[in-house]
């Protein structure tokens, strides 16, 4: 199978990952962090830690606390650090992870506001001071769209979220591993990100990293801390405040192991590598008769290793599932959890098929998948 659904989860991972999560299990060796004295749960504690550590470095974060995904970390935060008298902004390109939560918020009171796009997707970035309030308490992001690749200047809107005195909430679940990332300077007070993409960890692994702004979360999501086990209410320093239960300590053994493939290639040759792979491919299609393609491809404007398009009249669900059946080809076509960017392009009804890669895809799998565009394009 040609495996060009990278932005939904990195299918091919480094052998060493695979290796660090069979070893969790099968040594016996790992036990509940935390919760005891013993061998077996200080080894686990141990691992927690020393991913923490390596997961701080790779972002510059000040310390880490792990979710289940960047969904989970998403909601924790939002409803963690948002009342219902605050203003929002935000963007048109954001994922439902995002979207939803602050939705609900909406619900209970809360104003939102949505900076737009141009025609390529990229940001209007004077709409942010536009439209700024005196109850504003937030600018929630993507680092990169999961429809377009498009990636937003985390400095531009970090400078004017210090200047104004404002949180700045990151979904980095598009560019963690493949953009760089270094909160202190982009000022980024909170960033969400996954383990499974462009870390190439497994599912099941994510997290919240913290910059230096000290912030007062709210718990929302209680249990078992491992201490205090006496007290009614769930410790608020953090990152116990979001880490009730058990840990996934299997899964972090390979998150582990992900951080440091991608840190042993490091962020800027994988950058090169993806970005080759990328305009590699879009130079390819971008001809091709009927081709719609959704993005910005400027070489000076930095993306993640996403292409998404559209053949004529044809359905979404159709060509995608034509290059499966036909081709071997495996895309996501549809909406992309990601309603209000298809508004913006007016591809509500047909969707888009989006290509995405890894460093495990090759030059020549993207000339065949362009090669498959081109054939069904003179069917």
């Amino acid at each position: 199978m040609y495996y060009f659904d990278n932005s939904a989860t990195t299918l091919k991972k480094p052998d060493a990952v695979a290796q660090a999560v069979f070893h969790a299990i099968a040594d016996g060796q790992l036990g509940n962090p935390a919760r005891g004295s013993h061998t077996a749960s200080l080894n686990a504690l141990r691992l927690t830690e020393s991913v923490r550590s390596k997961t701080a470095d790779l972002f510059g974060a000040s310390t880490v606390a792990f979710t289940a995904n960047a969904t989970a970390a998403l909601n924790m935060v939002l409803k963690s650090l948002l009342t219902p008298e605050d203003h929002i902004i935000t963007t048109v390109t954001e994922h439902n992870s995002v979207l939803r939560p602050l939705y609900q918020l909406e619900e209970q009171g809360a104003e939102l506001s949505f900076v737009s796009i141009d025609e390529q997707g990229k940001l209007s970035y004077p709409e942010f001071a536009a439209l700024l309030q005196t109850n504003t308490r937030a600018v929630v992001v993507n680092h990169a769209s999961n429809v377009t690749g498009n990636a937003v200047d985390l400095e531009r809107i970090g400078d004017f979220c210090s200047k104004n005195d404002l949180l700045f909430i990151v979904d980095a679940s598009q560019s963690a591993g493949i953009l760089d990332i270094a909160m202190r300077r982009q000022h980024i007070d909170v960033l969400c990100f996954t383990g499974h993409k462009g870390l190439y960890g497994p599912q099941g692994t994510g997290g919240i990293c913290l910059g230096e702004k000290p912030l007062a979360f709210r718990p929302v999501f209680t249990g078992g801390s491992g201490f205090h086990s006496f007290d009614k209410k769930m410790p608020l320093d953090f990152p116990a405040i979001f880490e009730a239960g058990t840990q996934n300590v299997h899964g972090l053994a390979g998150l582990d192991a992900g951080i440091a493939h991608v840190q042993h290639i490091g962020i800027a040759e994988i950058g090169s590598r993806l970005d080759q792979l990328t305009r590699r491919f879009y130079g390819k299609i971008k001809d091709i008769p009927g081709i719609t393609l959704y993005g910005c491809f400027d070489e000076k404007h930095r993306r993640a290793p996403v292409v998404s398009l559209n053949l004529a009249d044809w359905s979404s669900g159709d060509l995608s599932d034509a290059l499966f059946m036909d081709f071997d080809i495996a895309v996501r076509p549809g909406a992309h959890c990601a309603p209000l960017i298809h508004t913006a392009f007016g591809t509500e009804r047909q969707g888009m098929v989006r290509f995405s890669f890894s460093t495990f895809n090759t030059l020549a799998e993207m000339d065949y998948g362009a090669d498959a565009l081109r054939q069904l394009a003179f069917i």
